[in-house]
């Protein structure tokens, strides 16, 4: 199991490894919108950790630079723990 925590609401959620973060983040109040990576509704910001690697839509919204920038209806947990905001 894999730990998703929310640093503005201080919540912590278990999520099976390798699965969507969206429902999770969306439950915690990050704004969704399209869902399909185009929008931009649902940034967040990855302070520790490490999520999936960035898909093309993410890539084409946010660049390639910088990986703490990150877009919620496309990410998956991994494993271990990873802190986000939003």
């Amino acid at each position: 199991m894999a730990t998703l925590f929310f640093e503005n609401t201080e919540e912590e959620v278990e999520l099976p490894d390798n699965s969507s973060i969206a429902e999770a983040c969306e439950e915690a109040g990050v704004p969704f919108a399209c869902t399909e990576g185009v929008c931009g509704t649902c940034v967040i910001e990855v302070k520790e950790g490490q999520l999936s690697p960035m898909t093309k839509e993410e890539e084409d919204f946010l660049g390639t630079g910088s990986h703490c920038e990150r877009l919620a209806c496309q990410c998956r947990i991994l494993k271990g723990r990873v802190r986000i905001s939003f």
